[in-house]
């Protein structure tokens, strides 16, 4: 299952798409925050807690039961199990919260599942929603249009790393930090400390320089690759530190004429900020 953010209103909503039933999954939580205007999460887990006993005492034990719980990552920035419901249970549970917000919400649903079957037909709908959803965070065109290209060319990456034996996941996440630690001298959780940030997504709170390093980095590494034809693991590892390194020497030249730091503190809490 892949894992995404959905925006309802100005809120995030912790989700799973299930590609092979094509069915979203929703955090419980993220949802009950939402519904019923809880300012932390351990008001809206503790809601919810209260809500499961409510309603296992008017017999939804069934509903209760199927509910899965799924690895989303969490407000630490570590994945952690949540409490998800599709999105049939969703609207059962939704039924038990009297929120005002209810019936926005059940059409805010509706929605996202057909946008996504939309998606699937049709892949440009996914890139044109990705250009909204940054429009209306508040980010200009040239970075928005700079962060569709790093994610078009992360793809090329990742395929690259597929085609030579690199297994997705924990190996895909190492050889990222490789990369990034070569160019920028700080691991993935190192930048995002840096920039005081928890879950939020790295590349979301980059600037447009360092979007074109890492992103330098990252085709640099896709391009030696293709060329070495490295065999698994260990072989790719030592092709994503040649990458970073073409990245680093752009990064420092940079640096030495222009008399400052290509790496900042800033983040996307103000988009303006980071551009």
């Amino acid at each position: 299952m892949k894992n995404e953010l959905k925006l309802f209103e100005d809120s995030q909503i912790r989700t799973a798409w299930d590609a092979e039933n094509e069915e979203w999954y929703f955090s419980i939580v993220d949802v009950v925050a939402v519904l019923t205007e809880q300012k932390t999460t351990r008001g809206a887990s503790t809601y919810w807690s209260v809500l499961k006993k409510r309603m296992k005492e008017e017999g939804a034990d069934e509903l209760l039961t199927n509910c899965k719980q799924l690895k989303m990552i969490a407000t630490d920035g570590k994945k952690r199990l949540t409490d998800v419901a599709d999105t049939e249970q969703l609207l059962r549970i939704i039924q038990s919260i009297p929120s005002p917000k209810a019936e926005p919400f059940k059409m805010w649903l509706a929605e996202v599942g057909k946008d996504r079957l939309d998606e699937i037909a049709d892949p440009e709908k996914a890139i044109q929603r990705a250009y909204d959803t940054y429009r209306k965070k508040g980010y200009s065109e040239e970075w928005i249009n700079q962060r569709m290209k790093t994610i078009e060319m992360r793809k090329e990456l990742t395929d690259e790393w597929q085609r030579s034996g690199v297994k997705q996941g924990r190996e895909y996440a190492i050889l990222t930090n490789e990369i990034s630690q070569t160019w920028s001298g700080m691991t993935t959780k190192e930048y995002k400390d840096f920039k005081g940030l928890k879950k939020e997504n790295l590349r979301d709170n980059m600037s447009n320089l360092e979007l074109v390093l890492n992103m330098l980095a990252e085709v640099s590494t896709t391009e030696i690759s293709r060329g070495s034809n490295p065999q698994g693991f260990e072989e790719s590892k030592k092709v994503a530190r040649q990458g970073g390194n073409i990245a680093r020497n752009a990064r420092e030249e940079i640096e030495k004429q222009s008399g400052k730091s290509a790496i900042t503190s800033k983040n996307a809490k103000s988009p303006k900020e980071i551009e």
